[in-house]
C-alpha cells in the first residue's frame, strides 16, 4: 500500500515537470504525455536542422580556406630612394622566419633600420626605412633587393 502511494507521486511529480516543460496546463496523464512526446519530436526536428546548418557552414568554410591556399601571393620586394635612406617594401606569403631572415640580411649588408611596420594577417607585409652604418657601406637598390629575395626564398 506504501509502495502504490509511493509511485503515484514519484507519477504525480514526473508529470507535473513535464507540464512545465511542455508548457501545457492539462491534468490529464494521457494529454501531458501526449504533448511532451510532441515537444520531443520538435526538439528532434530542430536538433537536425542545426545539424544540417552546421555541416553547411564547415564546408563552406573548407571551401573557403582552400581556396585561400590556392591563392598565393607573389614574392614582391621593392627598394625606392627616400629622403633619409631607402624604403624597402617586401610583400609574400607569409610561413617561417621571414623577418628574422630579412634582418639578418640588412645587419649583413650594413644597414641599420630607422623606421619599420610588419603586418602578417593573411600575408607577410614589411616596409622599412634603411640607413647604411657607416658611410663606406654604398646603398645600391639591386643588391638590397636581390639579397632580401633570396632571404625570403630559404624560408
Amino acid at each position: 500500500m506504501v509502495a502504490r502511494l509511493q509511485r503515484r507521486t514519484a507519477i504525480g511529480r514526473r508529470l507535473h515537470i513535464l507540464r512545465t516543460l511542455t508548457c501545457y496546463k492539462s491534468v490529464q496523464r494521457k494529454s501531458v504525455i501526449m504533448d511532451a512526446l510532441l515537444c520531443i519530436y520538435k526538439l528532434k526536428l530542430k536538433l537536425e536542422a542545426i545539424k544540417r546548418e552546421l555541416a553547411n557552414l564547415v564546408a563552406i568554410k573548407r571551401e573557403y580556406l582552400s581556396l585561400m591556399k590556392q591563392l598565393q601571393l607573389p614574392k614582391e620586394v621593392k627598394v625606392e630612394k627616400a629622403e633619409q635612406g631607402l624604403l624597402v617594401r617586401v610583400t609574400c606569403e607569409k610561413g617561417g622566419d621571414k623577418l628574422v631572415s630579412i634582418l639578418e640580411v640588412f645587419e649583413e649588408m650594413g644597414l641599420v633600420i630607422l623606421n619599420a611596420r610588419v603586418s602578417s594577417n593573411l600575408y607577410f607585409a614589411m616596409e622599412a626605412i634603411v640607413v647604411a652604418d657607416q658611410e663606406q657601406h654604398a646603398l645600391h637598390v639591386k643588391s638590397i633587393a636581390q639579397a632580401v629575395i633570396k632571404a625570403i626564398e630559404r624560408q
